[in-house]
């Protein structure tokens, strides 16, 4: 008795903390975060022209009086605020959903997260050849339109359970709206005067706010209604923003504006 009560139990893997492979990707993401700060670091600025005291208020209301004036930026601001809410709400409820509902693994709920990656890779290196052939309102619209049909394939899972639909629709959105980004980045760069452009910049910015909202609404529909009626309502978002850019003066445009003086 006394010797079995001094011998030493061996901790269980469970009791140890993270396995050694997930520690070791731990270790890479610290890894490349630690390289990007140090390359960060290395960047050296030009020297700058003295510039007048500044007045952020002012300059908060001059960007967006220009933004929410403007016959173009407008809607395209509008619908990246539905845009980011409707992917946030997908966002919210997606993983649960793809366990219990889908019935992935880990590695295949991972495997249709990275096909959005994949579809911004593919976007991206598409999208010269898509500002060249289309219209270029119409290659605006690409990105709204190509988060609508995301949306509807993933509703689809509902009735279909596939982890195919799923990678396609996350490979969609992040293929379509890629486009959008770079096609509306120029928009905005063309239009905007140059003295105004950082704080249109600023104002573009302010509509990735709207992702922590899209991600409570989705915590609070999920957890009330569950993930399916969760998904219907993040694709009523997209179906929204669609709208917005489609029926905008945005989707008549032949070609890129002029550059503002």
């Amino acid at each position: 008795m006394v010797a079995s009560s001094t011998t030493r139990c061996r901790p269980s893997p469970s009791a140890c903390g993270p396995a050694s492979p997930d520690r070791a990707r731990f270790g890479v993401a610290a890894a490349l975060s630690t390289c990007a700060v140090f390359l960060l670091a290395g960047l050296r600025e030009p020297a700058r022209p003295a510039r007048p005291p500044h007045r952020p208020l002012s300059e908060i209301r001059e960007g967006a009086g220009f933004v929410f004036g403007h016959r173009l930026l407008r809607p395209v601001y509008v619908t990246q605020v539905v845009f980011n809410t409707a992917f946030f709400i997908l966002q919210a409820v997606y993983v649960p959903y793809a366990v219990q509902h889908l019935g992935l693994s880990a590695a295949a709920v991972g495997a249709t997260l990275a096909t959005y990656g994949l579809g911004m890779v593919v976007g991206a290196l598409l999208a010269p050849r898509i500002l060249r052939a289309l219209p270029f309102g119409v290659a605006i619209a690409l990105g709204p339109v190509a988060g609508l049909a995301a949306a509807v394939v993933m509703v689809l899972t509902i009735w279909t359970p596939s982890v195919l639909l799923a990678g396609l629709s996350f490979f969609l959105i992040g293929a379509g709206p890629i486009v959008w980004v770079i096609s509306t980045a120029t928009l905005r760069q063309t239009v905007t005067p140059r003295v105004l452009l950082g704080r249109v910049s600023a104002i573009n910015i302010t509509a990735y706010g709207a992702r922590p909202v899209g991600a409570l609404i989705g915590a609070v529909v999920g957890g009330l209604y569950g993930a399916p009626t969760c998904l219907v309502v993040a694709a009523l978002g997209f179906l929204v923003q669609a709208v917005v850019i489609m029926a905008s003066p945005v989707l008549r445009l032949a070609r890129q504006p002029e550059m503002v003086g």
